[in-house]
């Protein structure tokens, strides 16, 4: 393969969760590869599902609005050559308040697609969108892939077992699945409507809207980020890539930073803004992990990957997708 971006050209690629921030970047990327691309998306309400993140390729990319729990996923799995599966539930708090609904999507979620995978379509690529919460409290940073699990939430709890799944059917059915660990993305197309699905797409709303941002603790909790962009040329890699075939695999920086500057920077590139320093509500205190950036040794070496937009560049695009498009996020 001369370019693992000419892999797509023609290919047909279905994404679930297509419509969701993540998910809908990678659509819209796929479809400027020229593959052929389905969105599938059940659109629950506080999930992140919108219409609106797929504006101008409404006639590029087909879009099926169904839960993937049930038979339908056994229908729309066939004829597909790779599974992006971004389907999920991504809030910690939330996983906390109703465990079981956390569960139900999830866990039980994903088996649905693995078995409609594994009767209707064994030979198709699976790429899972994990996540560095699995990890909980680092106890020693960087964190690579081979650091202890101890999730401080139900939703990392739950994300271990759907990743796991997916591990399993790889090693008991030679389905070819691999594991993407997320950290914290950022970018246009993101859920800022509440603050339960990430504290940086609440702070671009709050910036945007010219409201005071709240940081809890002292602000000096250090995180790496990832732009969207750059997260989706990780998934493509790893759609693209054999060398992925039942791997997990770390996204992240080598260039954390800590809340206090994060914000101080968001504020200067905005041209405006302000900040407090405030306690940590106790809901939040018990899931917080602290300090945590990843080691992406494994990401460069396996997906020949790596950040390359810088986090003032993306936050400049970021901020002005807002501001363009705000109306529609809301």
């Amino acid at each position: 393969m001369s370019d693992y971006r000419d892999f797509y050209q023609g290919r047909r690629v279905i994404v679930t969760g297509g419509l969701g921030f993540i998910g809908s970047n990678l659509c819209r990327r796929l479809a400027d590869l020229q593959a052929h691309v389905l969105a599938v998306d059940s659109l629950l309400p506080d999930y992140g599902g919108n219409r609106f993140n797929l504006d101008g390729y409404e006639n590029r990319i087909e879009v099926n609005i169904a839960d993937v729990q049930g038979r339908a996923m056994e229908f729309l799995v066939q004829g597909q050559e790779v599974l992006f599966n971004l389907a999920g539930q991504v809030s910690h708090l939330d996983s906390m308040r109703d465990p079981f609904t956390d569960l139900e999507i999830n866990c039980r979620s994903q088996l649905w697609i693995l078995e409609a995978v594994r009767k209707m379509n064994p030979d198709i690529k699976i790429v899972y969108a994990g996540t560095r919460q699995v990890y909980g409290k680092p106890t020693r940073l960087p964190v690579d892939e081979t650091h202890p699990l101890n999730p401080t939430d139900v939703n990392g709890i739950n994300k271990i077992s759907g990743e796991l799944y997916h591990l399993v059917y790889h090693a008991a059915y030679g389905i070819r699945a691999s594991s993407l660990r997320l950290t914290n993305t950022y970018g246009p197309r993101q859920l800022i409507r509440h603050n339960r699905q990430g504290f940086i797409g609440w702070f671009m709303r709050q910036i945007v809207l010219g409201e005071e941002i709240q940081i809890y603790g002292d602000g000096r909790q250090r995180r790496d980020f990832n732009h969207v962009d750059d997260v989706v040329e990780a998934f493509l890699r790893a759609g693209a890539l054999e060398t992925a075939d039942g791997q997990i695999i770390n996204l992240g920086s080598d260039s954390p930073i800590s809340l206090l500057d994060l914000v101080k920077t968001m504020v200067r590139i905005a041209g405006g803004g302000s900040y407090s320093i405030i306690p940590f509500p106790d809901e939040r205190k018990r899931i917080d992990i602290g300090d945590f950036y990843a080691d992406i040794t494994k990401a460069r070496h396996v997906l020949g990957w790596e950040p390359l937009v810088p986090l003032e560049q993306g936050i400049d695009r970021t901020i002005r997708y807002y501001r363009r498009h705000r109306a529609n996020y809301l």
